[in-house]
C-alpha cells in the first residue's frame, strides 16, 4: 500500500514544475493558492443567553460559506474533531489551548473535501451552505454540567454550543433547508450519531434530512491486554461531563449500562434519520488508542507495526484482522437491515476521509468497488445506486492513502 500525506500529491506536481522552470514553479504555486478556500469564524456572542460556552468561557464559533444557484437551499454542518477530556487536569489542559477555547483557535479555515466549493472536487455538495462547527467543549458536543472548585471553572456545555449554533443558522436559512445533511470527524463523527435526529427536529418536515459519520464509529472492545480501556475512558467523560441525560433515550432506558449508549454500535438501532457510517476498518486512532493503547504496551513492541502496517509480524496482523471483524460484527445489522442507511468501510490505515481532497474526490481516491468515497455518499444521499461498500482485508487494496500521524 502507499505511505503518504494528505498533500503529497500536490508537492509532487509543484516539484515537477520547479524542475521544468522557475515560471512553471510560480503557475504552480498561484493554482495551489486558488485551491484554498479560507472562511472566517462566526462567534455566537449572544450563546450566554443559553449558558453555552467554551470549556474556558469563550464564545462558541462556527465558518459559514454561503451556497449559491441551485444549492442555495441546502445545507451541509461538519462537526469539527478533536478527541475529548474525561477529567479534571486534562480539560484544564485543553481551555488553555484551541481544542477548549475559541480564542486560541485560527479565525479562518481551509474548506476541502466534502467543504469545498469547487464542483470538480466536490460535485453532490459544492454549492450547498457549508458549516464548519469548532469543538472547544472536549465531549463530542453532548455535555451539560460545570466544573467550579472556588478558583478554577470549566464549563461542560457542548449540548447547548450544539443548540446555540442551530438556533443562530436558521434565522441564517437554515430554518428554510430543502436538503440537509449533518456529518463530522472523528470526534465530529461520534456527535453525528449523538445529534442526527435532533438535528432532523429543526428542520421543515418537507426537507431531506441525512446524516453521515466520518471515523466516529468507536468500537467497544478490549485492548491486547484484554481491558476496556476505551469503555473506561468514556464512563469517566460522561460522568464528569454530565453527557447522560443527552444521550439517546431510547438506548438508555433499555440498556443494562446507560453510559455504554455513547458508543455508536448500541445507539445507533434508535437513530430515525438515514445514515451513512465512512470508517476505516483499520482506523489508526481506534488502532493506536483502543486496540493498542500505551497503557497496554509499555514496552513498545507495537510501535514499529503502529508507524507502518507493512512492519507489522504474523501475529499483530491477526490481531488486526480481528479488530476488522469486530467492526464488521458490530455494523451486520445496520448492513443487513438499514434499508436508508449507507456504508463505506475501506482496510486503509487512516482516520478522516472527508474533510480531505486527495482522500474525499481526486484521480486517485481510495477506491472500493472502484467508487470514490465523494461517489458513494453522493449516490446515497441522492438515492441513485445502493451505497454499501465493504473493503476486502488488508492488503488486498492499492487504493489507500495510509494517513498514519
Amino acid at each position: 500500500m502507499m505511505m503518504m500525506l494528505a498533500t503529497a500529491k500536490r508537492v509532487r506536481i509543484c516539484l515537477v514544475f520547479m524542475v521544468a522552470s522557475v515560471v512553471a514553479s510560480v503557475k504552480c504555486a498561484a493554482v495551489t493558492k486558488e485551491e484554498r478556500l479560507l472562511v472566517n469564524m462566526t462567534l455566537v456572542r449572544n450563546s450566554s443567553v443559553h449558558g453555552a460556552y467554551c470549556l474556558d468561557g469563550s464564545f462558541p464559533a462556527y465558518h459559514l460559506n454561503r451556497g449559491f444557484g441551485a444549492g442555495a437551499r441546502n445545507w451541509l454542518l461538519q462537526f469539527e474533531g478533536g478527541g475529548w477530556c474525561n477529567d479534571v487536569k486534562s480539560c484544564m489542559d485543553r481551555a488553555n489551548s484551541r481544542r477548549g477555547s475559541t480564542r486560541y483557535m485560527s479565525k479562518y479555515e481551509v474548506f476541502s473535501g466534502i467543504l469545498s466549493n469547487n464542483a470538480s472536487l466536490n460535485p453532490d455538495f459544492y454549492n450547498w451552505n457549508r458549516v464548519k462547527i469548532r469543538y472547544c467543549d472536549g465531549a463530542s458536543f453532548a455535555g451539560d454540567s460545570m466544573y467550579n472548585n472556588g478558583t478554577s471553572v470549566l464549563y461542560f456545555r457542548g449540548q447547548r454550543i450544539w443548540q446555540s449554533i442551530i438556533l443562530d443558522l436558521l434565522p441564517k436559512g437554515l430554518k428554510y433547508a430543502r436538503k440537509a445533511l449533518l456529518s463530522g470527524c472523528s470526534a465530529g463523527g461520534l456527535a453525528t450519531f449523538l445529534h442526527c435526529d435532533n438535528f432532523t427536529s429543526y428542520l421543515p418536515k418537507s426537507a431531506t434530512v441525512k446524516c453521515l459519520s466520518d471515523a466516529g464509529f468507536f468500537l467497544d472492545v478490549r485492548d491486547i491486554s484484554l481491558n476496556h480501556t476505551m469503555r473506561s475512558f468514556y464512563e469517566d467523560l460522561v460522568s464528569l461531563q454530565g453527557i447522560e441525560k443527552n444521550l439517546n433515550n431510547h438506548c438508555t432506558s433499555n440498556f443494562l449500562f446507560p453510559k455504554l449508549c455513547i458508543f455508536p454500535q448500541y445507539a445507533m438501532r434508535y437513530i430515525r434519520t438515514p445514515f451513512f457510517i465512512l470508517n476505516s476498518a483499520y482506523d489508526v486512532y481506534q488502532f493506536h488508542h483502543i486496540l493498542v493503547p500505551p497503557s497496554a504496551d509499555l514496552h513498545g513492541r507495537w510501535n514499529r507495526c503502529k508507524n507502518n502496517p507493512a512492519d507489522c509480524n504474523a501475529s499483530q496482523m491477526d490481531i488486526l484482522q480481528g479488530f476488522r471483524q469486530e467492526m464488521l460484527g458490530a455494523l451486520r445489522l445496520f448492513y443487513y437491515y438499514s434499508r436508508r442507511g449507507g456504508l463505506f468501510i475501506n482496510s486503509c490505515f487512516a482516520h478522516c476521509q472527508s474533510e480531505i481532497q486527495d482522500t474525499w474526490f481526486s484521480a486517485d481516491s481510495p477506491r472500493v468497488n472502484n467508487k470514490t468515497i465523494a461517489e458513494a455518499i453522493g449516490d446515497w444521499y441522492f438515492s441513485r445506486k445502493l451505497a454499501k461498500e465493504i473493503d476486502g482485508a488488508y492488503p488486498c487494496d492499492s487504493t489507500c492513502h495510509n494517513l498514519i500521524p
